[in-house]
């Protein structure tokens, strides 16, 4: 598919904070696509499994690069892909690709539910497994963990107590944490932050414990 026929559907294209994983705190530009094969119970952006506006990818990427320009010269070099599932669009791939080569610092959080084998090796993956409590675990793709680097991330949402002890035994499993980052965040509302935390410090886990910058200063401001 050449760049003058993709086309994607995009929920929204803002400037915010990363508010998650290695790069929280940077000023980044998001690019949230439409769409998602998963139900999450937890789901905060349940808007974007819907709707959103059919783009070019070039009308897309122009959007981007237009936000990301600022007064005297200076840019924002972040550029997350999220949604939904960005996955989901073929188109994805190629827009992954066309970012890294403007020389963006490209993530891409996906849900680790669909192929990340094509993903450019230049992106970084932040990658969720799901744990029980997001009624969603029976999706996780397993196989994708073998493309994982240093460079790529792997995400957790804690529900409760069986949620944590469920990842601590696939962290065993796979020796996920000799592979790539791996990161605990507690569920908003249902796990309590500081909990969370003493079962990671009780266990001298080698995980990161993260909460959602965005949220603590936003709240649930949509293109926040």
């Amino acid at each position: 598919m050449s760049a003058d026929e993709a086309r994607l559907r995009v929920s929204e294209i803002f400037l915010s904070l990363q508010g998650e994983a290695r790069d929280a705190g940077w000023p980044t530009v998001f690019l949230r696509l439409t769409g998602c094969p998963l139900r999450c119970s937890w789901c905060d952006t349940t808007y974007a499994f819907a709707g959103g506006e059919l783009r070019s990818l070039e009308e897309v990427l122009s959007n981007v690069r237009e936000l990301a320009t600022g007064a005297a010269g200076r840019t924002v070099r972040h550029v997350c892909v999220t949604g939904g599932e960005p996955l989901a669009q073929r188109p994805c791939l190629s827009l992954l690709e066309q970012l890294c080569d403007d020389g963006f610092e490209v993530s891409l959080e996906t849900s680790g539910a669909l192929d990340v084998a094509a993903v450019d090796p230049r992106v970084v993956k932040v990658m969720d497994l799901k744990a029980p409590g997001s009624g969603e675990a029976k999706r996780n793709r397993w196989e994708n963990i073998e493309w994982l680097t240093g460079r790529d991330q792997v995400k957790v949402v804690i529900a409760d107590r069986d949620d944590y002890d469920w990842a601590v035994a696939v962290i065993d499993r796979y020796r996920l944490s000799e592979r790539c980052e791996v990161l605990f965040s507690p569920c908003q509302g249902q796990l309590p932050p500081a909990e969370l935390a003493d079962w990671i410090v009780t266990d001298k886990l080698p995980v990161r414990f993260q909460l959602q910058l965005h949220k603590l200063l936003w709240g649930d401001a949509r293109g926040r």
